[in-house]
């Protein structure tokens, strides 16, 4: 069936509207700030023959752009083979098992099958980072984890809600298992609403165009994303590129792991070769397939922002050598910091060759860390337990037009850091300071943007605190003839001791009394260019507001400071 541009345009448009008010509930009606105030959480549309990706929210986290169609096509092969049951109207299945498809326990995702004429159409599906799932500490980010069980409870896909009811039985199941499960309840029902809301605004589209024109355009778009993806790889020139990212350590062998890639582009796209990378680690920072394949698409969207979203963008796109790897999770690999922590690293390694092709389109390497930080205990004031889980935000990497943006949210999305007031509001902690990490761009032509400087203390009752973040031993690449970002830096205060972790970005279950404090320094972004060449105004403009000391930019940008 021919479609013409403009109606193609406006259901193109539409299904993202779909998807947009999708994660617009999702995150009005959460109760946990994680997603109320961090938006850590994606909506979107998905085929009903093999999950594939229709539409998504452009509001929702990138690395979910590849995952959520994973997991989507795993639950329908699991329906088709007998091992989940089949659905019904109303029903809307749960599940969080990483190996399906999935990031890390803490990404729930929900799924239901959306009904036209007595038959399935599409999936609608979503994830929201719960702040706890059980597991050995508080939050989930355990640091030394080395299996699947102490990361907290695994789901396959069940049906959470059975013809529009919640099933108490599954209920009582999870509440049973996880910290603090009094309130999760209004995440549950606000993940649920996002699917309800994503059925009314998708079946007035499809009652305005007619089920057979929704259906072409969405064959359409997925060729047109795939043409526009074809059309931008070959700007970049043939050949072969290589680079490396780094991980601290795996939490538990304090050494560090290894990203090996070589880009090759030829007529047939973009092949991302991991031979080379590091063996699967005795730690949690293994990586699920889906999350590797997702870090990949994720990094060539961050370089080509215009295609859109579907998952013919996806096609022109292989990724090989990672079978063996650490890359290629399998159970019962612990998985706790592949989506937030090796996603952004294999982005990095990415962006590190790739802006050897198309310097004028790639950035220095970002902060690349989400700064898992898990605080669980109990709150005497309030009379009950708690679970805060703060992300951070760090520099951006410079690029060819300009400074790299300072405080920027992680690689893989678009989560912020919850408002300071709420956090204070919601737990019983103090943000003792909240500001740029001065000094942590890294020096070029044009500097990486700075990481954050906070230290929380716990005002009252008892916690324990657990970290799971990156870029502690080595800062983010520079490009170019660019310095590295600054280094993340994680100090602990209790009493009058102060001491960094073993594994400088990674610990777990730091036992903290009244007055103890916790401080972070994030990773500022990588430079670009050479520093020599970076204009004196813009050097002195930085001295003048703070950012570096005169001493550093003399240091940093020779004969400028």
């Amino acid at each position: 069936m021919a479609i013409d541009p403009i109606t193609l345009a406006v259901i193109q448009a539409g299904l993202q509207q779909v998807c947009d008010e999708m994660d617009l509930t999702f995150s009005r009606a959460a109760f946990s700030p994680v997603i109320a105030e961090a938006d850590d959480r994606s909506d979107g549309i998905y085929s009903a023959s093999d999950g594939s990706l229709i539409a998504q929210g452009q509001r929702g986290l990138p690395v979910f752009v590849g995952t959520m169609q994973f997991s989507t096509r795993h639950l329908i092969e699991r329906i088709a083979s007998g091992e989940t049951l089949p659905p019904e109207p109303g029903d809307i299945y749960i599940v969080n098992d990483p190996y399906l498809g999935g990031t890390h326990l803490m990404d729930v995702r929900f799924a239901m099958p959306f009904w036209r004429d007595g038959a399935i159409f599409c999936w609608l599906s979503n994830t929201g980072h719960w702040p706890d799932t059980g597991g050995a500490v508080p939050g989930g980010f355990s640091a030394s984890a080395t299996a699947a069980e102490q990361e907290g409870l695994r789901l396959p896909p069940v049906k959470l809600f059975k013809r529009g009811t919640l099933d108490p039985e599954i209920w009582a199941i999870i509440r049973s298992n996880i910290r603090v499960s009094e309130q999760r309840i209004g995440d549950v029902q606000a993940q649920a609403s996002a699917l309800l809301v994503g059925a009314e605004r998708l079946t007035a589209l499809m009652d305005r165009y007619g089920d057979a024109t929704v259906t072409a355009a969405i064959a359409e778009m997925r060729i047109l994303a795939a043409r526009q993806m074809r059309a931008n790889i070959a700007l970049i020139p043939e050949g072969r590129y290589a680079a490396c990212a780094y991980i601290d350590s795996d939490g538990v062998v304090n050494e560090p792991l290894t990203i090996a890639l070589t880009v090759n582009r030829s007529d047939e796209g973009l092949t991302f070769d991991f031979t080379g990378s590091s063996l699967p680690c005795a730690g949690p920072m293994n990586s699920v397939r889906a999350t590797t394949l997702s870090s990949v698409y994720l990094a060539i969207r961050h370089i080509f922002p215009d295609v859109p979203l579907s998952a013919g963008a996806f096609e022109p796109l292989t990724v090989t050598g990672i079978e063996g790897t650490f890359l290629d999770a399998h159970y019962p690999r612990p998985v706790s910091g592949c989506a937030a922590e090796v996603s952004q690293r294999i982005a990095e390694a990415v962006f590190a060759a790739l802006v050897q092709a198309i310097p004028d389109r790639v950035t220095a390497a970002p902060a690349g860390t989400s700064g898992n930080f898990g605080l669980g205990g109990h709150d005497p004031e309030k009379g009950r337990d708690f679970v805060m889980y703060q992300i951070s935000g760090g520099g951006y990497g410079g690029n060819a037009r300009h400074d790299g943006l300072s405080n920027g949210c992680s690689t893989i999305g678009i989560s912020k850091a919850p408002p300071v007031e709420i956090m204070e509001q919601t737990y019983p902690v103090l943000y003792r300071r909240y500001a740029l990490h001065e000094g942590s761009g890294g020096a070029g032509r044009h500097r990486g943007g700075f990481g954050l400087d906070y230290e929380i203390e716990l005002l009252r009752g008892h916690a324990r605190a657990s970290f799971v973040m990156d870029h502690g031993r080595t800062g983010p690449q520079g490009a170019l003839g660019g310095q590295d970002g600054a280094v993340n830096r994680v100090e602990v205060t209790r009493g009058h001791e102060t001491f960094t972790p073993e594994h400088l970005s990674k610990a777990q279950d730091i036992a903290l009394a009244p007055g103890d404090r916790v401080r972070v320094r994030t990773p500022g972004g990588g430079g670009y260019g050479d520093p020599k060449d970076r204009n004196p105004a813009l050097v002195a403009e930085d001295i003048r507001l703070g950012r570096y000391r005169p001493e550093q930019a003399a240091a940093l940008f020779p004969g400028k400071g």
